[in-house]
């Protein structure tokens, strides 16, 4: 697995161990595809602005947890921007009804046109599977969010909550442009 996150991300893996790392087979796949037939897909892509002023301070919202905070999500993480290996919690809910979700980055990308990372389920994740974020940048000047992932029940209640469960990920991917579309705006 080590090659593989080396491999995808141009920069050696900092994995703690096995047990640290993701919990799911398929690492890499949001990358070089393709998504693992039986999981469940999302694809969601937003046009958020124009320029590469809009481009940049998206990017810079994407990998440093911002665009995710600004949704109300809280984000604990010893650094201050997505690096493969970097472990982070992610929790969503209200008040003191919070699910945790822990996650990895599994691999970035940082070019003139494209920005983005993805991150992977660990143990304790309400899921298993991986979701990339990325930024791009048109040669029209258009800037585009897109949020692609893959994934399957890993505890009860989310396979309990099945369809309610999928159309929360896809609310969210939606609030997620949202919040980027007003962060990239200075908003």
């Amino acid at each position: 697995m080590t090659r593989l996150l080396r491999s995808l991300s141009g920069s050696p893996a900092r994995l703690s161990g096995p047990a640290d790392g993701p919990n799911y087979p398929e690492v890499g796949a949001t990358r070089t595809g393709p998504l693992p037939a039986g999981d469940h897909h999302l694809h969601h892509t937003v046009r958020i602005g124009t320029g590469r002023a809009v481009y940049e301070a998206a990017g810079a919202a994407v990998t440093t947890w911002a665009m995710h905070r600004a949704t109300g999500a809280r984000v604990e993480s010893a650094a201050g921007r997505a690096e493969p290996g970097v472990t982070l919690t992610v929790s969503l809910g209200l008040g003191p009804v919070r699910f945790t979700a822990p996650c990895q980055v599994i691999w970035t990308t940082s070019t003139r046109t494209r920005t983005g990372f993805a991150y992977g389920t660990r143990v304790g994740h309400p899921e298993c599977g991986e979701e990339s974020f990325l930024v791009d940048l048109h040669e029209d000047g258009s800037v585009w969010f897109t949020v692609t992932a893959f994934s399957r029940a890993a505890v009860w209640y989310t396979r309990l909550g099945g369809p309610v469960v999928r159309a929360l990920q896809h609310f969210y991917a939606r609030r997620l442009g949202r919040a980027l579309t007003g962060l990239a705006a200075g908003r």
